[in-house]
């Protein structure tokens, strides 16, 4: 299995309803990609205040090499991008096989 994991940072002029539409968007991959076994949606609210201005994470959850393989060109991920890309500040990508 891969985990996926972003860190969000997103613009202050980004809407709260955009953000929402996002989140939303990525909780249905699961059920729109194959490949894509789980989706975690999180906002920071550590007490330590490390974290640099990023304020979400998504934790995604790939079966195999050939689900990322598929999440990664599909339809459904390059619409998400589309609302994505103009809300986004800054994002760190980090992936890992478990």
């Amino acid at each position: 299995m891969i985990r996926h994991i972003l860190l969000i940072k997103f613009k202050e002029s980004s809407p709260l309803s955009e953000v929402e539409k996002l989140k939303g968007l990525f909780e249905a991959m699961p059920e729109k990609v194959e490949g894509v076994v789980s989706v975690e949606w999180g906002i920071n609210d550590s007490p330590e205040g490390k974290n640099k201005g990023y304020t979400h994470s998504v934790l995604m959850t790939f079966a195999n090499e050939a689900g990322r393989q598929n999440y990664l060109p599909h339809v459904e991920h390059e619409a998400l991008k589309q609302i994505f890309s103009p809300l986004l500040e800054d994002i760190v990508v980090f992936d890992y096989t478990f």
